[in-house]
């Protein structure tokens, strides 16, 4: 097998390379406090979709900055009881996808919701506001601005308090709520379970948001990091400020979050992977301090893992 990136015993051991801020705590824990003093106004609209075993519903609440995000809502048709709850987050530039490939976790008995990233493909709102950049990129999008603006804190904040409104619905239990997905959804999801750690088991694959500094240093800012190459390209072109820009990055830097984990946790990667390298999400994978397994691919990129799925569904029903 070729080495695109460190050999994996030392993959085993790596930390990490992007700085941390040096007020990561205290940023976050304000900008939880900002979370929490805004009310949702929770929306469930019938959706179109029908199903003969769940109804679904169009979601829709307020975020930070009074934002309208959205996301799918399903829940089983006969409840007995409290149910056990599922988040979903998707990859980079997408949407919430098709109500059909939630269908099995409420066949199980479980409520689901799938958000929609603010400001990407599905019907979420971005309220914007920012200096700077607005043209690609959501890693960059508010990095000339105060960090309290930049839009993937937003992000990340959204998927905390989706968390936390489905956690305090009376039908479901909030001891058993658990949250999935893929590249950026990877990362969202362990973003989501560090800002909302009664998050009881997570499953991300291929994780997307982490060790910027790293992907850099392997020239490998392009496919979805090539916005860090842009940014430098139009506003720092002789690179005076790169220190700083990767301490602010650092915010939004996954594995500065991951020991706030407290839920156990299946995490799966490539290791051919070249759009978020290996490295990139053992450094995530090796500050989690909760009960957690990997799944290493040898021979698999940034793409579809053979039996993951599987693996993510059994592990997330078994709560």
């Amino acid at each position: 097998m070729p080495i695109i990136d460190m050999p994996l015993e030392k993959l085993k051991e790596y930390k990490g390379t992007n700085p941390c801020p040096g007020d990561m705590d205290d940023f976050w824990e304000k900008s939880l406090l900002e979370m929490r003093a805004v009310k949702p106004n929770v929306e469930l609209l019938p959706a179109s979709f029908k199903s003969p075993f769940a109804d679904c519903y169009d979601m829709y609440f307020t975020g930070v900055r009074d934002a309208r995000i959205y996301a799918k809502f399903l829940r089983p048709k006969k409840m007995t009881g409290k149910c056990p709850a599922v988040l979903a987050f998707h990859g980079y530039s997408a949407n919430s996808g098709d109500w059909s490939s939630y269908l099995p976790y409420v066949a199980a008995g479980f409520i689901l919701a799938a958000i929609d990233c603010r400001g990407q493909g599905g019907k979420s709102e971005d309220t914007g506001g920012v200096k700077g950049n607005t043209l690609q990129g959501h890693i960059i999008r508010g990095l000339d601005d105060k960090p309290e603006n930049m839009l993937m804190r937003h992000i990340f904040l959204d998927t905390a308090q989706l968390a936390s409104i489905i956690m305090d619905m009376p039908e479901v239990d909030k001891t058993r709520v658990g949250a999935f997905g893929g590249s950026q959804g990877g990362g969202l999801t362990l973003a989501c379970a560090s800002l909302e750690p009664r998050i009881c088991r997570l499953a991300p694959s291929i994780s997307f948001l982490s060790d910027y500094r790293r992907v850099w240093d392997m020239d490998l800012a392009k496919d979805a990091y090539a916005e860090l190459t842009q940014y430098f390209r139009r506003f720092d072109p002789l690179h005076k400020r790169e220190d700083d820009v990767f301490i602010k990055l650092g915010y939004i830097d996954i594995q500065h979050l991951a020991k706030r984990i407290r839920g156990e946790v299946v995490f799966s990667t490539g290791l051919m992977d070249t759009i978020c390298p290996p490295s990139t999400q053992f450094a995530v994978y090796n500050k989690i301090i909760s009960k957690k397994e990997l799944f290493i691919y040898p021979d698999y990129g940034h793409e579809w893992l053979p039996g993951f799925g599987d693996i993510t569904y059994e592990f997330l029903t078994g709560m």
